[in-house]
């Protein structure tokens, strides 16, 4: 049994191929069915299974798409009630995929529908794909079923689902069961996640909090504390999941392209820009928001996924049109590519500019102006940057116009810059009587 590990690293997502005696198995794929592919035709192996070990929240599955076009069996819990053609595979049921068997277990706690895949090979080495129930360190997340899925559960409900799950679903594993997750650390499934792409069940049963002694009450009260916020895409997510995605390559093949513009009509969609801070601020489009999409170590999808509600339309301003292909794909990720009205690249005029910070009157004079972090709250209880700040998380920033004071210029931060590019747009959108400011990685000097 051959187990390759595939990472979608700005979502800190794992997905894999299992393959035995040329027969394939697919856990958990993410939105473009390329790779998996490709990694069939390497080893001359058939595509037999797709594994859904949940509907995903934070990430659009190909399991459809690589159903229509290899015939593979889609497996996912009875739970689910799934709208595309599948075998339900709860516990009790197992199949046989080259010399391997793979079973399932119900494991709710991060969804109800959530199961575990357990592959034993004929040398009984076994593996364990969790899904989001188990994570390197860490548990998934209970909190996001409580308006999405068919399945609807309270945060409250599903942890207890979890503390049942982690005590008593996984007792007759062996120590040496290797576990892999759909998650690493940057993740929003979880709060406290290893960044080890695997690990075995000896291991977090010696190390991860939630296997040890804590009573029902004790677990739930440390799983529910202090999670990250929820993206407006999560829901959303859950919902495509449980259709089936459209086809990836199709997705974003009919939309409008301006090249080289030199003039813009104003419409009543958003602008994202994607170029870097240092372009935007030299030439953008009036009312634009400016999510940086420059490397993998970026977070595109999760904070377009924050900022941009599902269903609400959105010009798309790239730098260059070789980042296109790249640009669309990403945003396929999330399911949010019909939202895009266009794409558009800019020409030699120059629209609208940012005007930077005077760092040193800043330093010196800072209660003459206003600072927004826009930090999670979570990092924001870890300690200030600076004591007068106004803490609006950057998520919930396009709703606080009236939060923001209009007395004095506006100094906008996060932790390392990046996301400060964001925030600092869209407070710039929101209000035009007074300067805006970006500290962008300068807020590195007052820490």
């Amino acid at each position: 049994m051959d187990i390759i590990q595939l990472q979608d690293k700005p979502l800190a997502h794992y997905s894999y191929a299992i393959i035995s005696n040329h027969e394939m198995a697919i856990v958990d794929p993410s939105r473009d069915p390329k790779p998996y592919y490709e990694l069939a035709e390497k080893h001359n192996a058939k595509i037999i299974a797709v594994f859904e070990t949940h509907p995903h929240a934070d990430f659009v599955s190909s399991h459809l798409q690589i159903h229509k076009e290899t015939g593979a069996k889609i497996y996912a819990s009875k739970l689910v009630d799934a709208n595309y053609p599948h075998q339900t595979f709860d516990e009790g049921d197992a199949i046989k995929i080259g010399n391997s068997t793979f079973s399932a277990i119900n494991s709710p706690g991060h969804s109800p529908d959530s199961i575990t895949i357990i592959a034993k090979d004929v040398a009984d080495d076994y593996a364990m794909f969790s899904g989001d129930t188990l994570f390197i360190g860490d548990v998934g997340r209970p909190d996001l079923r409580e308006k999405a899925g068919n399945m609807k559960a309270k945060r409250e409900d599903l942890a207890k689902s979890m503390y049942h799950t982690i005590k008593n679903k996984f007792t007759h594993l062996p120590d040496a069961t290797i576990v892999y997750p759909a998650h690493g650390a940057g993740s929003l499934c979880g709060k406290n996640m290893s960044d080890a792409a695997s690990s075995t069940l000896g291991k977090e049963r010696k190390e991860n909090w939630a296997f040890q002694d804590l009573t029902e009450t004790e677990f739930v009260k440390t799983i529910l504390e202090d999670q990250p916020f929820i993206p407006s895409y999560f829901g959303f997510n859950v919902d495509i999941n449980k259709e089936g995605a459209t086809n990836f390559e199709n997705a974003f093949s009919n939309i409008p392209l301006n090249f080289g513009i030199t003039d813009f009509k104003k419409d009543a969609h958003l602008i994202i820009d994607v170029r870097s801070a240092s372009n935007y601020i030299k030439n953008h489009l009036e009312g634009s928001i400016n999510i940086i999409a420059e490397t993998e170590a970026d977070k595109l999808e999760t904070w377009l996924g924050a900022i941009v509600k599902p269903k609400e339309g959105f010009h798309l301003v790239i730098d260059s049109i070789t980042d296109k292909e790249t640009i669309l794909s990403r945003i396929a990720k999330i399911g949010y590519e019909k939202q895009i009205k266009s794409v558009i690249t800019l020409g030699a005029d120059t629209f609208k500019t940012f005007e930077s910070l005077d760092l040193q009157n800043f330093k010196n004079n800072p209660t003459e102006y206003t600072i927004i972090d826009i930090r999670n709250k979570s990092e924001v209880a870890e300690g200030k940057f600076f004591e007068n700040a106004i803490s609006i998380p950057l998520n919930e920033l396009r709703n606080s116009e009236e939060e923001i004071p209009t007395n004095k210029p506006i100094v906008v931060h996060c932790a390392g810059g990046y996301r400060s590019a964001a925030g600092s747009s869209i407070i710039s959108k929101l209000i035009d009587s007074v300067p805006v400011y970006d500290l962008s990685d300068d807020v590195n000097d007052f820490k």
